[in-house]
């Protein structure tokens, strides 16, 4: 068993870095454990490339038992998504005689059909596959036998799902428990930014007109990442529905925690659902019912929660989806249930933290000389 990592990240996102995050609480849950994570960025945005890899070395290399655990995304390591010399961060770690693992946060290639797009996507897929085969393991975090670039899974491949960014969100199902009667409450946490926002949007207010019209008023708080989208746009589209919205913004995750575990149900409509996902996993770890709709990524162990997928002959109309869970309080309690037992069983950081200590044990020989 190690005793010390280093999450190595990227250019950070903005206005909030969910994988900053995620190595942040996944150091949490290592301690007890006796491992320590430090979280640690290759500033190639604020130094040059060569400057940021040899500061890298200075800090970090050389030290015995040591994992570098390097977290992947397009933009962290380019700015347009030409990924190319997230390679180079591998190399210089391993001509260095570093172990190595690469947690691939998302494991798809960008779409497109301009020439522009489709040279993206190949310098995305040639980074991806190259990133595989130089690190000493990887982890994927939606299961590898779905992924089309991955000729195979094998035993250097592991599957580990995101947790929830949120500390205890098992304090909110305390709080879902104690809610009295009021109107229906439907959680929206996180949009897509620009013109893909807005059609999120678009696809809320039609669920939500879909369901007053069948089980009355309702109430919709939007919370988290690009939810300033929906401030003026919601309203407007709702218009004299007897829908409430309310408009959170970014919060603090203990306040993100307690809003989810005020609600009824999630609507989930950025993208399909995924174990890739961290704002539906968080639905997920605060016992909500969650309303997505299925795609190539959704499989289990999300698909064990509670998950109120949407029909295919539904297309994007969230709306039956949305009723099916309003107007049966026994239903949703059973997904309610559902998805505090899939949250105990695969998306704890206890569990998930347990995973990585287990990859870690397991590759955890001296490089080859």
């Amino acid at each position: 068993m190690p005793n010390r990592c280093v999450a190595i990240l990227g250019r950070p996102d903005t206005p909030t870095d969910a994988v900053e995050e995620y190595c942040r609480y996944l150091a949490s849950a290592l301690a007890p454990q006796g491992t320590s994570l430090e979280v640690v960025r290759v500033r190639w945005a604020e130094l040059g490339w060569g400057p940021a890899l040899s500061e890298l070395s200075g800090g970090f290399l050389g030290k015995e038992n040591t994992w570098f655990l390097l977290q992947y995304t397009a933009l962290a390591w380019s700015r347009r998504g030409f990924s190319w010399r997230f390679l180079n961060v591998i190399r210089h770690l391993k001509k260095r005689r570093a172990r190595c693992a690469v947690v691939f946060h998302d494991a798809e290639a960008y779409f497109g059909t301009r020439p522009i797009d489709r040279f993206r996507r190949a310098v995305q897929l040639h980074t991806m596959r190259g990133a595989s085969r130089l690190a000493d393991f990887s982890i994927f975090t939606i299961p590898p036998e779905i992924i089309p670039w991955l000729p195979a899974p094998t035993q250097r491949t592991t599957f580990i799902p995101v947790g929830a960014n949120l500390p205890s969100p098992e304090a909110a199902w305390q709080t879902a428990d104690a809610k009295g009667a009021t109107l229906p409450t439907i959680a929206i946490f996180s949009l897509s930014g620009g013109s893909v926002g807005a059609g999120e949007v678009k696809q809320i207010a039609a669920a939500a007109l879909f369901a007053a019209e069948r089980v009355g008023p309702l109430r919709i708080l939007v919370l988290g990442r690009n939810s300033e989208i929906a401030r003026v746009h919601l309203v407007e589209m709702l218009g004299r529905a007897p829908v409430q919205v309310t408009v959170h913004g970014l919060l603090p995750a203990e306040e993100v925690a307690r809003i989810l575990g005020s609600c009824d149900a999630m609507l989930f409509v950025r993208g399909p659902l995924s174990t890739r996902r961290g704002s539906a996993i968080a639905g997920i770890a605060c016992g909500l019912p969650v309303i997505a709709r299925p795609g190539w990524e959704t499989a289990p162990p999300v698909t064990e929660a509670g998950i109120e997928l949407v029909f295919p002959e539904e297309s994007n109309n969230f709306g039956p989806a949305l009723v099916r869970v309003l107007a049966s309080p026994s239903h949703r309690a059973q997904l309610a249930a559902r998805s505090r037992e899939a949250y105990s069983r695969y998306f704890s950081w206890d569990v998930i933290a347990s995973q990585f200590a287990e990859a870690m044990q397991k590759f955890g020989a001296k490089p080859d000389t």
